[in-house]
């Protein structure tokens, strides 16, 4: 099955397939849609996902996981090829007010991707998941047990390839628009942001406030990269 082209219809000018760019959007993001076919229908799920190389050949690659018994899992295990996915991972970093209700745009960072998910095999699944881990909250591994081997193997991962993948990025139109509309309207940007809270600890946590310094640092990491 061949794969879609990701060669946008409008706007071309905002699209990079430079990985540089790709992988900077792909680091600072939590959260990829995926979508597949489930008995004849479209379906796209959100996954928490991490980055990395499992030393299998395919490089770079995105990671989700879920449970042995999740649909999607199993049917990638049945096919020795995987599955066809589709993966959109997105930032809406403003909204753009012209001086129309035609003219109402965004500021955005896009990673599109396209490519078989695969069933990590049960001797690279432990690194997967080290690599998962240290996506969403680098330094926690280092603060808490490890998995046994009983969760490892309740836990099924997907790898998705990133060498069919596209960014698209705007950020420059400040909602000025045609000289013979009124300037009497404002115009401009609201800028928005992902932000991080006071970390709350379970009620049962013996020092509740002894807060362990991988959540210090991606609080601070939030609120610094979107104060």
């Amino acid at each position: 099955m061949s794969r879609p082209g990701l060669t946008p219809s409008r706007h071309r000018e905002r699209q990079s397939e430079d990985p540089r760019v790709i992988l900077e959007i792909l680091a600072q993001a939590m959260v990829a849609h995926i979508g597949f076919v489930r008995d004849g229908w479209p379906l796209v799920l959100p996954f928490h996902y991490g980055l990395g190389d499992l030393g299998d050949g395919h490089g770079m690659q995105m990671l989700v996981h879920g449970s042995t018994g999740g649909r999607a899992f199993l049917t990638a295990a049945a096919s020795q090829d995987g599955i066809p996915v589709s993966v959109c991972v997105s930032f809406n970093d403003g909204l753009v007010l012209g001086r129309s209700a035609y003219n109402t745009g965004a500021w955005y960072r896009s990673v599109v991707a396209f490519g078989r998910a695969r069933l990590v095999p049960a001797d690279r699944r432990s690194l997967a998941l080290d690599l998962l881990m240290d996506h969403i909250l680098p330094g926690r591994r280092d603060e808490v047990r490890a998995p046994t081997s009983k969760e490892i193997a309740a836990t099924a991962l997907l790898s998705i390839p990133l060498d069919h993948a596209s960014a698209k990025v705007a950020a420059t139109s400040l909602g000025d628009s045609d000289e013979d509309e009124d300037r009497g309207i404002w115009a401009g940007v609201i800028p928005l942001a992902i932000r991080a809270g006071t970390p709350v600890a379970s009620p049962d946590t013996t020092i509740p406030l002894q807060v362990p310094d991988s959540v210090r640092r991606l609080v601070a990491r939030l609120n610094q990269d979107n104060g």
